[in-house]
Protein backbone atom coordinates (compact mmCIF):
# COMPACT_ATOMS: atom_id res chain seq x y z
CA UNK A 1 0.00 0.00 0.00
CA UNK A 2 2.79 1.94 0.93
CA UNK A 3 4.63 2.09 -2.46
CA UNK A 4 1.28 2.28 -4.20
CA UNK A 5 1.16 5.61 -2.30
CA UNK A 6 4.44 6.77 -3.30
CA UNK A 7 3.86 5.60 -6.71
CA UNK A 8 0.76 8.16 -7.20
CA UNK A 9 2.25 10.75 -5.43
CA UNK A 10 4.66 10.96 -8.30
CA UNK A 11 4.47 13.37 -11.11
CA UNK A 12 3.72 12.28 -14.19
CA UNK A 13 6.24 12.55 -16.80
CA UNK A 14 5.76 14.85 -19.65
CA UNK A 15 7.90 13.96 -22.64
CA UNK A 16 9.32 16.90 -23.84
CA UNK A 17 9.26 17.86 -27.96
CA UNK A 18 12.17 18.58 -29.27
CA UNK A 19 11.86 22.07 -31.23
CA UNK A 20 11.97 22.14 -35.05
CA UNK A 21 15.21 23.39 -36.97
CA UNK A 22 14.30 26.58 -39.02
CA UNK A 23 14.99 24.70 -41.98
CA UNK A 24 12.12 22.47 -40.73
CA UNK A 25 9.98 25.09 -39.99
CA UNK A 26 9.93 26.60 -43.04
CA UNK A 27 9.65 23.16 -45.10
CA UNK A 28 6.56 22.85 -43.47
CA UNK A 29 5.36 26.21 -44.66
CA UNK A 30 6.34 25.44 -48.18
CA UNK A 31 3.81 23.45 -50.54
CA UNK A 32 4.78 20.38 -51.75
CA UNK A 33 7.02 20.80 -55.20
CA UNK A 34 4.50 20.94 -58.10
CA UNK A 35 5.09 18.84 -61.53
CA UNK A 36 5.77 21.11 -63.56
CA UNK A 37 9.13 21.54 -61.93
CA UNK A 38 10.56 17.96 -62.77
CA UNK A 39 9.39 18.96 -66.43
CA UNK A 40 11.05 22.78 -66.16
CA UNK A 41 14.89 21.35 -65.13
CA UNK A 42 14.17 18.93 -67.56
CA UNK A 43 13.68 21.10 -70.50
CA UNK A 44 16.62 23.15 -68.77
CA UNK A 45 19.11 20.12 -68.61
CA UNK A 46 18.33 18.62 -72.03
CA UNK A 47 18.51 21.90 -74.05
CA UNK A 48 21.34 23.48 -71.99
CA UNK A 49 23.23 20.13 -72.57
CA UNK A 50 21.77 20.03 -76.71
CA UNK A 51 23.69 23.17 -77.27
CA UNK A 52 27.09 21.46 -77.45
CA UNK A 53 26.30 18.31 -79.70
CA UNK A 54 24.41 19.58 -82.18
CA UNK A 55 27.28 19.41 -84.88
CA UNK A 56 27.77 15.47 -84.20
CA UNK A 57 23.77 14.77 -84.96
CA UNK A 58 24.49 16.22 -87.84
CA UNK A 59 26.99 14.35 -88.55
CA UNK A 60 25.75 11.27 -87.71
CA UNK A 61 22.45 11.60 -89.89
CA UNK A 62 24.36 12.62 -92.67
CA UNK A 63 26.46 9.67 -92.14
CA UNK A 64 23.24 7.07 -92.44
CA UNK A 65 21.96 8.56 -95.49
CA UNK A 66 24.74 8.12 -97.30
CA UNK A 67 24.65 4.14 -97.43
CA UNK A 68 21.99 5.38 -100.23
CA UNK A 69 23.28 7.36 -102.69
CA UNK A 70 27.44 6.62 -101.94
CA UNK A 71 29.09 3.34 -102.97
CA UNK A 72 31.59 3.52 -100.40
CA UNK A 73 32.19 4.09 -97.11
CA UNK A 74 32.91 7.63 -96.27
CA UNK A 75 34.56 8.71 -93.10
CA UNK A 76 32.77 11.09 -90.25
CA UNK A 77 35.82 13.37 -91.07
CA UNK A 78 35.26 13.41 -94.78
CA UNK A 79 31.38 14.01 -94.21
CA UNK A 80 32.31 16.79 -91.58
CA UNK A 81 34.60 18.32 -94.45
CA UNK A 82 32.00 18.02 -97.18
CA UNK A 83 29.63 20.07 -94.48
CA UNK A 84 32.34 22.76 -93.95
CA UNK A 85 32.83 22.98 -97.72
CA UNK A 86 29.73 23.20 -99.23
CA UNK A 87 27.57 24.67 -96.60
CA UNK A 88 29.97 26.69 -94.24
CA UNK A 89 30.22 26.75 -89.91
CA UNK A 90 26.70 27.70 -89.69
CA UNK A 91 25.86 24.40 -91.67
CA UNK A 92 26.79 22.03 -88.88
CA UNK A 93 23.85 23.86 -87.05
CA UNK A 94 20.95 22.94 -90.02
CA UNK A 95 17.67 22.49 -88.57
CA UNK A 96 18.70 23.93 -84.95
CA UNK A 97 15.39 25.39 -84.51
CA UNK A 98 13.64 21.75 -84.52
CA UNK A 99 16.38 20.70 -82.71
CA UNK A 100 15.26 22.97 -79.78
CA UNK A 101 12.00 22.20 -80.46
CA UNK A 102 12.51 18.32 -79.85
CA UNK A 103 14.92 19.16 -76.46
CA UNK A 104 11.68 21.62 -75.40
CA UNK A 105 9.37 18.60 -76.01
CA UNK A 106 10.83 15.45 -76.25
CA UNK A 107 13.70 16.06 -74.15
CA UNK A 108 11.68 18.02 -71.28
CA UNK A 109 8.69 15.42 -71.33
CA UNK A 110 11.03 12.22 -71.04
CA UNK A 111 13.24 13.71 -68.16
CA UNK A 112 9.83 14.93 -66.76
CA UNK A 113 7.30 12.24 -67.19
CA UNK A 114 10.30 10.23 -65.69
CA UNK A 115 10.85 12.12 -62.33
CA UNK A 116 7.09 12.40 -61.73
CA UNK A 117 6.39 8.74 -62.14
CA UNK A 118 9.70 7.80 -59.51
CA UNK A 119 7.72 10.28 -57.25
CA UNK A 120 4.68 8.70 -57.78
CA UNK A 121 5.99 5.53 -57.17
CA UNK A 122 8.20 5.37 -54.63
CA UNK A 123 8.51 8.76 -53.40
CA UNK A 124 12.03 9.98 -51.72
CA UNK A 125 13.01 6.12 -51.84
CA UNK A 126 15.02 4.30 -53.64
CA UNK A 127 13.71 2.24 -56.42
CA UNK A 128 14.39 -0.99 -57.49
CA UNK A 129 17.46 -1.02 -60.85
CA UNK A 130 14.10 -3.19 -62.84
CA UNK A 131 11.60 -0.10 -61.61
CA UNK A 132 14.31 2.11 -63.14
CA UNK A 133 14.21 0.57 -65.87
CA UNK A 134 10.71 0.08 -66.19
CA UNK A 135 10.00 3.85 -65.75
CA UNK A 136 12.48 5.36 -68.27
CA UNK A 137 10.97 2.72 -70.73
CA UNK A 138 7.47 4.10 -70.29
CA UNK A 139 8.42 7.67 -69.87
CA UNK A 140 10.08 7.82 -72.88
CA UNK A 141 7.57 6.15 -75.30
CA UNK A 142 5.04 8.20 -74.16
CA UNK A 143 7.69 11.24 -74.71
CA UNK A 144 8.23 10.09 -78.37
CA UNK A 145 4.52 9.37 -79.14
CA UNK A 146 3.85 13.44 -78.29
CA UNK A 147 6.74 14.72 -79.60
CA UNK A 148 6.97 12.92 -82.97
CA UNK A 149 5.91 15.42 -85.59
CA UNK A 150 9.17 17.62 -83.78
CA UNK A 151 10.93 14.74 -84.75
CA UNK A 152 9.86 14.45 -88.61
CA UNK A 153 10.82 18.43 -88.66
CA UNK A 154 14.52 18.19 -87.33
CA UNK A 155 15.44 14.68 -89.72
CA UNK A 156 13.89 16.70 -92.71
CA UNK A 157 16.04 20.19 -91.91
CA UNK A 158 19.16 18.06 -91.07
CA UNK A 159 18.88 16.08 -94.29
CA UNK A 160 17.64 18.88 -96.46
CA UNK A 161 21.76 20.09 -97.05
CA UNK A 162 22.91 16.88 -98.88
CA UNK A 163 19.85 17.06 -101.25
CA UNK A 164 20.13 18.46 -104.79
CA UNK A 165 18.93 21.86 -105.36
CA UNK A 166 15.57 21.04 -106.97
CA UNK A 167 14.87 18.53 -104.38
CA UNK A 168 15.53 20.99 -101.41
CA UNK A 169 12.13 21.52 -99.18
CA UNK A 170 13.86 25.22 -98.15
CA UNK A 171 12.11 24.79 -94.44
CA UNK A 172 12.45 28.37 -92.73
CA UNK A 173 12.14 27.09 -89.27
CA UNK A 174 10.42 24.19 -87.49
CA UNK A 175 7.02 25.59 -87.95
CA UNK A 176 7.31 26.49 -91.35
CA UNK A 177 8.52 22.68 -91.41
CA UNK A 178 5.41 21.31 -89.65
CA UNK A 179 2.89 23.78 -91.47
CA UNK A 180 4.30 22.80 -95.42
CA UNK A 181 4.41 18.91 -94.36
CA UNK A 182 1.04 18.90 -92.81
CA UNK A 183 -0.43 20.95 -95.61
CA UNK A 184 1.38 19.22 -98.53
CA UNK A 185 1.40 15.52 -96.95
CA UNK A 186 -0.72 15.11 -94.77
CA UNK A 187 -1.34 15.67 -90.67
CA UNK A 188 -0.43 11.64 -90.45
CA UNK A 189 2.87 12.42 -92.00
CA UNK A 190 3.99 14.05 -88.86
CA UNK A 191 3.89 10.76 -87.30
CA UNK A 192 5.65 8.87 -89.93
CA UNK A 193 8.22 6.97 -88.34
CA UNK A 194 6.54 6.95 -85.14
CA UNK A 195 6.88 3.06 -84.90
CA UNK A 196 10.83 3.55 -84.78
CA UNK A 197 10.87 6.22 -82.83
CA UNK A 198 8.56 5.11 -79.99
CA UNK A 199 10.90 2.04 -79.94
CA UNK A 200 14.13 3.74 -79.52
CA UNK A 201 13.05 6.20 -77.31
CA UNK A 202 11.64 3.45 -75.02
CA UNK A 203 15.03 1.90 -75.01
CA UNK A 204 16.75 5.07 -74.99
CA UNK A 205 15.03 6.36 -72.03
CA UNK A 206 15.09 3.17 -70.31
CA UNK A 207 19.18 2.69 -71.07
CA UNK A 208 20.09 6.74 -70.74
CA UNK A 209 17.96 7.90 -67.56
CA UNK A 210 17.15 4.55 -65.64
CA UNK A 211 20.54 3.56 -66.85
CA UNK A 212 22.08 6.83 -65.17
CA UNK A 213 19.82 6.08 -61.93
CA UNK A 214 21.14 2.47 -61.43
CA UNK A 215 25.14 3.85 -62.63
CA UNK A 216 24.64 6.27 -59.96
CA UNK A 217 23.29 4.69 -57.24
CA UNK A 218 26.08 1.82 -57.92
CA UNK A 219 28.86 3.92 -58.01
CA UNK A 220 27.53 5.87 -54.93
CA UNK A 221 29.75 3.46 -52.52
CA UNK A 222 32.99 4.75 -54.29
CA UNK A 223 32.56 8.22 -55.09
CA UNK A 224 31.24 10.94 -53.45
CA UNK A 225 28.36 13.24 -55.08
CA UNK A 226 29.43 15.71 -57.38
CA UNK A 227 30.93 16.37 -61.10
CA UNK A 228 32.72 12.88 -60.97
CA UNK A 229 30.31 10.59 -60.17
CA UNK A 230 27.98 12.62 -62.96
CA UNK A 231 30.16 11.93 -65.01
CA UNK A 232 31.07 8.62 -64.26
CA UNK A 233 27.51 7.56 -64.52
CA UNK A 234 26.32 9.16 -67.34
CA UNK A 235 29.39 8.00 -69.81
CA UNK A 236 28.18 4.39 -69.15
CA UNK A 237 24.65 4.75 -69.53
CA UNK A 238 25.47 7.11 -72.51
CA UNK A 239 27.91 4.34 -73.98
CA UNK A 240 25.30 1.56 -73.64
CA UNK A 241 22.05 2.99 -75.23
CA UNK A 242 24.52 4.02 -78.17
CA UNK A 243 25.67 0.84 -78.88
CA UNK A 244 22.00 -0.49 -78.16
CA UNK A 245 20.11 1.95 -80.22
CA UNK A 246 22.29 2.98 -83.15
CA UNK A 247 20.34 0.52 -85.41
CA UNK A 248 16.79 1.83 -84.90
CA UNK A 249 17.61 5.36 -85.30
CA UNK A 250 19.31 4.30 -88.61
CA UNK A 251 15.93 2.58 -89.20
CA UNK A 252 13.77 5.80 -88.25
CA UNK A 253 16.06 8.11 -90.36
CA UNK A 254 15.33 6.28 -93.58
CA UNK A 255 11.67 6.08 -92.77
CA UNK A 256 11.31 9.60 -91.91
CA UNK A 257 13.78 11.47 -94.99
CA UNK A 258 12.05 8.58 -98.24
CA UNK A 259 10.68 9.88 -101.00
CA UNK A 260 8.13 7.85 -102.97
CA UNK A 261 9.08 5.53 -105.46
CA UNK A 262 8.11 6.04 -109.55
CA UNK A 263 5.39 4.15 -108.45
CA UNK A 264 4.09 5.93 -105.14
CA UNK A 265 4.97 3.28 -102.75
CA UNK A 266 7.44 3.70 -99.77
CA UNK A 267 10.72 1.90 -99.96
CA UNK A 268 10.94 1.74 -96.13
CA UNK A 269 7.27 0.70 -94.40
CA UNK A 270 8.13 -0.93 -90.79
CA UNK A 271 11.18 -0.95 -88.37
CA UNK A 272 11.72 -4.51 -89.24
CA UNK A 273 12.02 -4.35 -92.78
CA UNK A 274 13.87 -0.98 -93.01
CA UNK A 275 16.65 -3.03 -90.88
CA UNK A 276 16.14 -6.28 -92.93
CA UNK A 277 16.68 -4.16 -96.79
CA UNK A 278 19.32 -2.28 -95.10
CA UNK A 279 21.07 -5.35 -93.63
CA UNK A 280 20.78 -7.76 -97.01
CA UNK A 281 21.86 -4.38 -99.60
CA UNK A 282 24.31 -3.04 -97.58
CA UNK A 283 25.17 -5.13 -94.47
CA UNK A 284 25.03 -5.44 -91.57
CA UNK A 285 27.26 -3.66 -90.18
CA UNK A 286 25.40 -0.35 -92.14
CA UNK A 287 23.38 -0.30 -88.94
CA UNK A 288 26.03 1.15 -87.01
CA UNK A 289 27.32 3.51 -89.66
CA UNK A 290 28.21 6.73 -88.17
CA UNK A 291 28.65 4.86 -84.57
CA UNK A 292 31.95 7.78 -83.66
CA UNK A 293 29.23 10.88 -84.12
CA UNK A 294 26.52 9.17 -82.96
CA UNK A 295 28.58 8.28 -79.64
CA UNK A 296 30.10 11.82 -79.72
CA UNK A 297 26.17 13.16 -79.29
CA UNK A 298 24.91 10.20 -77.47
CA UNK A 299 27.75 10.02 -74.98
CA UNK A 300 28.42 13.96 -74.66
CA UNK A 301 24.61 14.93 -74.83
CA UNK A 302 24.50 12.38 -71.98
CA UNK A 303 26.91 13.99 -70.03
CA UNK A 304 26.69 17.57 -70.68
CA UNK A 305 22.69 16.83 -69.84
CA UNK A 306 23.18 15.00 -66.58
CA UNK A 307 25.49 17.60 -65.42
CA UNK A 308 22.98 20.45 -66.18
CA UNK A 309 19.98 18.63 -64.84
CA UNK A 310 21.93 17.92 -61.89
CA UNK A 311 22.50 21.74 -60.77
CA UNK A 312 18.90 22.68 -62.12
CA UNK A 313 17.57 19.73 -59.33
CA UNK A 314 19.86 21.11 -56.77
CA UNK A 315 18.39 24.79 -57.57
CA UNK A 316 14.81 23.47 -57.38
CA UNK A 317 15.15 21.49 -53.66
CA UNK A 318 16.41 24.47 -52.56
CA UNK A 319 13.16 26.49 -53.75
CA UNK A 320 10.74 23.41 -53.39
CA UNK A 321 12.30 20.67 -51.56
CA UNK A 322 10.51 17.18 -51.35
CA UNK A 323 8.83 15.87 -48.05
Amino acid sequence: MGSTSTEEAQPRKVPIQRRSSLHEQVAMKLPSRPRWVNFLTGASGALSGWMLVHPFDLIKVRSQLLGESSPGKISMTQVAKDILKNEGPTGFYGGLSAAVARQLSYGNLRLGFYATFRELAVGQDEPSDGLKLGLGLCAGGLAAFISNPIEVALVRMQADGRLPASEKRNYRGVFNALGRITRDEGVLTLWRGATPTVARAMVVNALQVGGYDIAKSKLKPFMDEGVQLHICSSLISGFVYSAATLPLDTAKTRMQTQTPLSDGSLKYTSIVQTITTITRSEGVLSLWNGFAPYFARCGGHTVTMFLFLEQYKKLADHYYPLR
